[in-house]
């Protein structure tokens, strides 16, 4: 048959262990934790699901379609990468970012006691540089290599 593959001995054996501890975490959550815990949870693990599948998944395939036509492709894998870089830490900042903790208890002034939006913007900035960097050395490298200079090792 064509286009059809084996899985390997490796995968069967990391598809096993990340079966087991799937088993066992779930045992934890349902042997140490109420049922209205263990529903929320549940509740929980089924939006966190359909927000990748829904929501993340298909911005994605759009920045996908956007970033072929506008990057040159040079530039495509690093954007790419800095893309879900920033994306997902963007996605695990939200709480903070938006001072949810703060809102459930505006009298305990140690919790979110920082300016989360200036180190979000720092660390955003950082991603970016990276890129940029990342970018000028492809660029840089494809340059030596179309003159004849040395070939990168």
């Amino acid at each position: 048959m064509s286009g059809v593959r084996a899985v390997g001995p490796g995968r069967l054996v990391l598809g096993a262990l990340g079966a087991a501890v799937t088993a066992y975490g779930a045992w934890l959550l349902w042997s140490r934790r109420e049922p209205a815990d263990v529903l929320d949870a549940a509740v929980w693990a089924g939006g966190a699901v359909l927000v990748h599948d829904v929501l993340l998944a298909a911005v994605l395939v759009v920045a996908g379609f956007v970033l072929a036509r506008l990057v040159p492709r040079v530039a495509r894998g690093p954007v790419a990468a800095g893309g879900v870089v920033l994306g997902s830490l963007t996605l695990v900042a939200v709480p903070v970012l938006g001072g949810f903790g703060r809102r459930t208890d505006p009298t305990n002034e140690t919790l979110l006691d920082r300016d989360y939006v200036a180190g979000w913007l720092v660390l955003a900035g950082l991603v970016v540089l990276v890129v940029l960097l990342v970018v000028a050395a492809r660029v840089l490298v494809t340059r030596r290599t179309r003159r004849g200079g040395d070939t990168p090792t």
